[in-house]
């Protein structure tokens, strides 16, 4: 029996999702570096093709994503099952790899996006206001470090000026006096940029467990609001990348 938190599987399940992924990953359209957007978009497309067939509706978190132009990152692909079967067929020349650049560049080009106006259609490229970010946070870890750092690599980095995400709401268990990066508070992501100072009022967090957290919040969010359009970031990577190479051109130029 194979255990993943509070959920447990027989093992012929973890062996049959391995061999699934090593299928799919001989595709061609896997053939080249990728971000970890692109390849879980691609996975995601195969996954739904595979609910549609047994005759199954949101159940994965995957399918979902492609569904709705969600991009999907991680920041340690290799630190996983589907790291390790990619690492498998490299060995027989599959030429899938992971681009961790691309997973940093089109984070941070969200997050300015965002803070520009940008996602909504209602920005002015080049103008420094216009819209917020969030981020929302279920645990620690690198994920953590991987979605704050979008500010440090905006500002720090590509010399954009920017102040910080607006809001930060994070679920965790970890204690912060340990001084770990999973109970790291807003109060430190402000000496790092990642938090806007003049927003840290409006910081919470939340010392619970994220399988209680979650769907209480998740609830309270289809109770008190109507559903959205999806914004579709997937498919506007591009667009997003672009407005990115601007500022940041324009940065290197002062």
């Amino acid at each position: 029996v194979v255990r993943i938190y509070d959920i447990f599987f027989d093992y012929s399940v973890l062996l049959d999702t391995d061999a699934f992924f090593r299928r799919i990953i001989e595709g061609e359209e896997f053939q080249r570096p990728m971000s970890t957007a692109e390849f879980h978009n691609l996975c995601g497309k195969y996954v739904l093709e595979r609910e549609r067939a047994l005759g199954l509706e949101n159940k994965s978190f995957l399918a979902a994503a492609y569904e709705l132009g969600v991009p999907l990152y991680t920041s340690s692909p290799g630190d996983s099952s589907i790291g390790m079967n990619v690492a498998a067929k490299a060995l027989q020349g599959n030429k899938l790899a992971f681009d961790p650049s691309a997973d940093v560049n089109e984070t941070a080009s969200i997050v300015l996006a965002a803070k520009r106006g940008a996602i909504h259609g209602r920005g002015d490229r080049g103008h420094k206001h216009g819209g917020k970010s969030a981020v929302f946070i279920l645990g620690g870890g690198s994920p953590k470090n991987f979605m704050l750092q979008t500010e440090p690599q905006i500002q720090e980095v590509l010399g954009i000026d920017e102040r910080g995400h607006d809001y930060f709401l994070q679920i965790t268990d970890a204690r912060p006096d340990t001084g770990g990066l999973s109970g790291a508070t807003p109060g430190e992501a402000v000496s790092w940029g990642k938090v806007d100072p003049d927003r840290l009022p409006d910081a919470v967090v939340c010392y619970v467990d994220s399988t209680i957290a979650l769907p209480v919040i998740t609830a309270y969010a289809l109770a008190r609001h109507a559903t959205r359009e999806p914004k579709r970031l997937y498919e506007r990577r591009t667009e997003l990348m672009d407005l990115l190479m601007e500022e940041y051109r324009r940065s290197e130029r002062r």
